[in-house]
């Protein structure tokens, strides 16, 4: 199920693993962490993926351009919520 969700771009980053202690959310930790990955997103022009496993922490992904792209129940499991990110023209200073 998500392996069709995942593969429905061709070049891409996967981003497997991403977590925050809770007595250090809101802290800036993951934006922190993220902030590399997708700047290298957008230099290279290529898009990223994730899974979300916890749909309160869909707007902070969208802060850092993602979108759900569909919602997915497993059998006797978790929601997930797969997310994609197109890449951004890179920032002129």
């Amino acid at each position: 199920m998500m392996e069709k969700a995942h593969r429905r771009h061709p070049e891409h980053y996967y981003l497997s693993v991403l977590g925050t202690a809770p007595d250090r959310q809101g802290e800036g930790v993951g934006s922190a962490l993220m902030a590399p990955v997708v700047a290298r997103c957008d230099e290279e022009g290529i898009g990223a993926y994730l899974e979300s496993s916890k749909e309160a922490n869909i707007p902070f992904y969208r802060r850092h351009g993602f979108e759900v792209v569909e919602e997915l129940q497993l059998p006797s499991g978790p929601g997930l919520w797969p997310m994609w990110r197109d890449p951004r023209a890179p920032q002129v200073r």
